[in-house]
């Protein structure tokens, strides 16, 4: 029996600890063969960068703008910040695009917040002021003066 090893994978492959791909390749050379040509091997590496990424709020920021009635000049201000910061992030400025972005989220939940609450608060309101009128109505109809 012949214990030598042979290296089938050199280059860029040294000291890097094998992955699968590797394993695959150097199985797939020790039962067929090393290849019959005469041209060099050649690898080629791409690396692929994944962008981190950056949401705008654009589409929240146009939401408040255009359904909280109470806050809507918080969403105006919240949808410029998204537009910078989708201008930024297009730039390829992350850094300036995360600032922006997290502004525009802060207003926009601030905006989202105090537009809950304000609708809230005149939804009551109004529930107690048909609540009067009704009874002073009724009060008023009672007395035998009429409706007023």
């Amino acid at each position: 029996m012949n214990h030598t090893s042979r290296t089938f994978v050199s280059g860029a492959h040294t000291g890097v600890p094998p992955t699968y791909e590797m394993l695959k390749e150097e199985h797939e050379v020790s039962v067929l063969g090393a290849p019959r040509s005469s041209a060099p091997v050649t690898t080629t590496v791409i690396n692929i960068h994944s962008d981190t990424s950056v949401p705008d709020h654009i589409v929240w920021s146009l939401f408040n703008t255009l359904f909280t009635y109470w806050c809507c000049c918080l969403g105006i201000v919240a949808f410029a910040y998204s537009v910078k910061s989708r201008d930024r992030k297009m730039v390829g400025d992350v850094t300036g695009a995360q600032s922006y972005a997290s502004t525009a989220k802060c207003l926009n939940i601030w905006a989202l917040v105090l537009g809950l609450f304000l609708s809230t608060g005149f939804i009551v309101l109004m529930g107690f002021a048909c609540l009067t009128l009704y009874q002073i109505i009724v009060k008023a109809m009672q007395d035998g003066r009429g409706y007023f």
